[in-house]
């Protein structure tokens, strides 16, 4: 399955639900990952269990919250290569009368200061908004994350709170900020 509607490209970039015949270019976007660069990365990851029948059942499974329109989970690729360059995910909060959606990105740590953190996430917001229909997105950001904070004011975002004990982690409940960005003013779909 293509969900071609949910691809979105950049000047550099494809964004869209990872595909089986990604199996090499994602594994190699994950392999070549450095050693940890900073607290909120974990970079190097044991791939040993990550074969090609192991993936195409994530990507399945991948399909399937797309169909129930629970999690999106998007691969960034670079137009030039194929490469792998991380992960994006949009999970939904609430339908009905919010269209509230959560969001997340990771770029692998070999492609970091290159702008495509940002050009990716804005290729998203895209997504939620003309095809998704979200009006609110919101993301949540360890307090000492201070480049993930800087790339969501520049995406738009505004820091709404800090929620104390939010996210259990690291095998403690941690505080996070959110942030949040409202994207169209369309009223809810069948309402």
């Amino acid at each position: 399955m293509k969900f071609e509607y949910l691809s979105e490209e950049t000047e550099r970039l494809v964004i869209r639900p990872l595909q089986h015949s990604d199996y090499q270019a994602w594994l190699t976007g994950f392999c070549g990952r450095f050693d940890s660069q900073s607290p909120y990365d974990e970079g190097r990851l044991d791939m040993s269990i990550c074969t090609e029948n192991w993936y195409n059942q994530l990507v399945d499974k991948h399909h399937q919250f797309i169909k129930e329109d629970k999690i999106y989970i998007f691969g960034i690729f670079r137009k030039a290569d194929g490469m792998h360059l991380g992960n994006l995910d949009i999970v939904t909060l609430s339908r009905s009368h919010f269209q509230w959606a959560e969001c997340g990105y990771t770029i692998h740590n070999q492609f970091w200061r290159k702008g495509y953190a940002f050009e990716a996430l804005t290729a998203m917001l895209k997504i939620a908004d003309k095809r998704l229909k979200y009006h609110r997105v919101e993301a949540h950001v360890n307090i000492g994350n201070i480049p993930s904070a800087k790339l969501l004011e520049k995406a738009g975002f505004q820091y709404e709170c800090t929620r104390e004990k939010f996210i259990f982690e690291n095998g403690e409940w941690t505080d996070h900020l959110v942030y949040a960005k409202t994207l169209n003013n369309m009223p809810p779909v069948n309402m």
